[in-house]
């Protein structure tokens, strides 16, 4: 029997896994944004930073008076125009903060599609990533090398074991969120394999 999809595992995943998975993938995207942000000086990191830190909180404890729609005000202006940069990093860090925003809105609507989603949202932005490479390489990409390229085979192998560690953790409480953390940064890079 194949193992199935990682979009199907994590649709089978409660709500709370969903959440803090999610917020676990937004780890390994947001240094993107930083990197970006650093290019450019354009965008505020420690508005995303802080946002992502808010939703952990909130997924710990739901009852909490957070505001999320504060946080959503402050990381809306941090997002890039396209128009605006020319460089490959902004796909990345509209990625990142399209992840945050997605999951900040998922949590206030208590909607588990927006957990799907960034998953697909990361490997979306390792796919774009590998096009990139291979047409700086001069190969014309396809769906095959997208998808047997090793940082792709990489991503699908990492959000597999992240999936493997939420469905083991048993209670979502502070000490197996900080656990799934590190395990999230623990290869020291992030998504698209750029070291932290």
């Amino acid at each position: 029997m194949t193992k199935a999809n990682n979009f199907q595992r994590i649709r089978e995943l409660n709500y709370l896994q969903q959440a803090v998975l999610a917020a676990a993938i937004i780890e390994r995207m947001l240094p993107n944004y930083g990197l970006f942000s650093e290019a450019t000086q354009f965008g505020d990191e420690s508005a995303l930073r802080n946002a992502l830190n808010v939703c952990w909180e909130k997924i710990l404890l739901p009852k909490s008076k957070i505001s999320l729609e504060k946080q959503i005000e402050k990381v809306e202006p941090n997002v890039p125009e396209l128009s605006q940069f020319d460089m490959f990093g902004t796909y990345l860090a509209i990625d990142a903060a399209t992840a945050l925003l997605g999951l900040m809105n998922g949590l206030m609507t208590k909607d588990e599609q927006e957990f799907v989603s960034i998953a697909k949202i990361s490997q979306a932005t390792v796919a774009r990533y590998v096009e990139f490479l291979l047409e700086s390489e001069d190969i014309e990409p396809d769906n095959k090398s997208v998808r047997e390229h090793p940082l792709m085979q990489y991503e699908i192998e990492v959000l597999s074991e992240l999936i493997d560690f939420v469905e083991n953790m048993g209670r979502i409480e502070a000490d197996n969120v900080k656990a799934l953390k590190q395990q999230a940064l623990a290869d020291g890079q992030t998504n698209i394999g750029i070291a932290i």
